[in-house]
């Protein structure tokens, strides 16, 4: 990408929210701080890195642009004393989440068409590179992955993916597709944040 681009700042943007929360919840399982960066950087590339992969799209986005690993790893180290102060009570490091999902998202949905697939494959894509970042984080510090607890997580990836999608292909909401994808995709996850919204359906437990 271009350094001028937006899309590019707003890509930057989105590594250096991720890698704060895998930098904090490291910090939380008491790893060095090579462990700190080492988790801190895989939740901030891992989403695109298995993007391009699938794509074929290599050398992957990191690789032509260290920038992105310079990010990631100076905003793991800055995050570190206010780990270990205590700083960072948990909701915001949720919050700090909500806001790399609805970056990765978008910047993933976009990258993906760009490259040529269909806007199916386009949206599946943008998940996917929202979403595994903080799955390899959470596995990476024994915890059950966001995606697979009962708040809203991916689904609200996808709807902000898909919303992006239908925007772009309408000439009267285009311009605004990036900022609407990327608030469906927040106030989604921050409503599931706040409310404990789910997806989760309650049976009827058996008669004795």
């Amino acid at each position: 990408m271009n350094p001028i681009e937006p899309f590019y700042i707003l890509d930057l943007f989105g590594v250096a929210v991720f890698a704060i929360t895998g930098a904090l919840v490291a910090r939380e399982k008491q790893m060095d701080i090579f462990g700190v960066i080492v988790v801190a950087l895989v939740t901030a590339i891992g989403g695109g890195t298995l993007r391009d992969m699938i794509l074929g799209r290599t050398p992957v986005f990191w690789v032509n642009d260290p920038t992105y690993i310079i990010v990631g790893a100076i905003v793991a180290v800055l995050t570190i004393p206010v780990a270990l102060l205590n700083l960072m009570p948990r909701r915001p490091l949720l919050i700090a989440d909500a806001f790399g999902l609805a970056v990765f998202t978008v910047i993933g949905t976009q990258t993906a068409l760009d490259f040529g697939v269909s806007a199916f494959i386009a949206i599946l894509l943008g998940v996917m590179s929202s979403v595994t970042g903080g799955i390899i984080r959470d596995v990476l510090s024994n915890q059950i992955p966001l995606i697979l607890r009962k708040e809203i997580y991916a689904t609200a990836s996808l709807c902000g993916a898909v919303v992006y999608v239908i925007f772009l292909h309408d000439a009267t909401f285009a311009p605004f597709a990036t900022i609407t994808g990327m608030m469906i995709t927040l106030v989604l996850r921050l409503a599931a944040i706040r409310w404990g919204w789910s997806l989760t359906i309650s049976l009827p437990k058996p008669s004795q």
